[in-house]
């Protein structure tokens, strides 16, 4: 009987064992199953990582990209704008210019003609200056009203006072020189005697 019951002891042990290793196994394999599943979560984890960071340079460069083109819209707006001032005012240094002339052939029509020989120099004097003057106009050239208007320090420069009681404070009695602009730009003011 002792023998019988040697065997089913070595019995129950070699059970036991084989029930020990069975959970060992278990054990691996469950250990194996969440590391495969670790090992998986990284892999996801990790494309996640780079498509978020494939994103963010896909941004920063679309950002980039915006940029730098509306930078070249502002400088070809730019650029446009720089073009049509430069052939507006193309002619701005030449009438400048021009302008002394202009005073000396007013200056010369007031002359009063005392013989025919003068009047006919005073004509011929005249014709150039209507000449000179359409040619400016073309240009854009147009002389500025002082007389009569109020004064306005953005056209106007007021050189003297005078007293008039029968005009309003700061209108322009008398133009003193003639002040001209080009198209919208002011070339020389016109120089006044302003009401106190």
């Amino acid at each position: 009987m002792r023998r019988i019951q040697v065997t089913e002891t070595t019995e129950n042990k070699d059970l036991v064992q084989e029930e020990k290793d069975v959970q060992a196994e278990n054990v691996v394999e469950e250990t194996e199953v969440v590391e495969e599943q670790k090992t998986e979560l990284t892999i996801e984890e990790q494309y996640e990582a780079k498509l978020a960071e494939l994103q963010a340079k896909l941004d920063d460069e679309e950002s980039r990209h915006l940029r730098l083109r509306a930078d070249f819209d502002n400088m070809r707006r730019r650029n446009q704008l720089d073009r049509e001032a430069a052939e507006k005012f193309r002619a701005q240094s030449l009438l400048s210019d021009l302008l002394p002339v202009i005073d000396n052939f007013e200056r010369a029509l007031q002359i009063e003609a005392s013989s025919e020989e003068t009047a006919s120099i005073v004509k011929g004097i005249e014709m150039v200056y209507r000449s000179l003057i359409e040619a400016t106009e073309k240009e854009g050239l147009q002389v500025i009203k002082a007389e009569g208007e109020q004064f306005d320090p953005n056209i106007h420069q007021a050189v003297m006072q005078e007293q008039d009681n029968e005009k309003e404070t700061g209108v322009v009695l008398r133009e003193l020189q003639k002040g001209f602009m080009l198209k919208d730009r002011v070339l020389r003011p016109t120089m006044v005697s302003v009401n106190e």
